[in-house]
């Protein structure tokens, strides 16, 4: 019996990686799409969300059999448990990239494109870097790494209010017009929600090892 609960384990920890995999694809993909406007790798992205989805509900499936057949305790119940929670965030990573994918799109069929921010490079360095560092902080319990996830997402925040300054100066300068503006906000507000469920991701890898998702201030 335990034998199996492991092999259902190891499943469940191979499909949080694929899901991870899918989900950095579709960062790198929208990140592409933003920066270079390629309108078919924006109409691939947004219909490669649907393989998320899939893989979410897969992962559901699998959480919810093993908490009711297998009624784990412990460490293998914070497991399962924050599997079928972080799960989610990926999720909505996904669906965000696909976001900025369908904004992009639109606004290469209008011959336009968004405002160029400068903080959006830092932007997608950082948040990349947080969703991948995140998914392995999960996988290999790594606490440490998961709260450096955590640390990252100031520099996120500070980033995301100097892009709502420039777009402010751009109406004022007439160099952009209203709708380009909204869009382009819109863009940097999905990047910061990314980089906000990455942090939710990672909690949820310390809550797997610690039992608490708060994470304690340096003294």
């Amino acid at each position: 019996m335990r034998e199996n609960f492991n092999l259902e384990l190891e499943s469940l920890t191979e499909g949080i990686i694929k899901m991870g995999n899918l989900v950095e694809e579709s960062f790198t993909n929208a990140t592409k799409v933003l920066l270079n406007g390629d309108k078919n790798l924006a109409e691939q992205n947004i219909e490669d969300d649907k393989k998320i989805d899939q893989q979410m509900k897969d992962i559901e499936t699998l959480c919810l059999r093993l908490l009711l057949s297998q009624q784990p305790v412990a460490h293998d119940l914070r497991f399962i448990s924050a599997s079928l929670k972080m799960v989610s965030d990926l999720e909505r990573i996904g669906d965000q990239c696909a976001d900025i994918s369908e904004i992009v799109l639109t606004l290469s069929n209008k011959n336009a494109s968004p405002v160029q921010l400068s903080t959006i490079p830092l932007m997608i360095e950082k948040i990349g870097q947080m969703i991948s560092q995140s998914v392995d902080a999960f996988i290999l319990k790594d606490v440490t790494m998961a709260k450096d996830v955590c640390c990252v997402d100031d520099i996120i925040d500070r980033a995301f209010t100097e892009s709502k300054k420039e777009l402010i100066e751009s109406i004022r300068s007439s160099s952009a017009n209203a709708d380009n503006v909204i869009d382009s906000f819109m863009i940097a507000k999905y990047l910061e929600r990314i980089g906000d469920h990455a942090v939710n991701v990672a909690r949820w890898a310390i809550f797997e090892e610690t039992g608490s998702r708060i994470i304690p201030k340096q003294v």
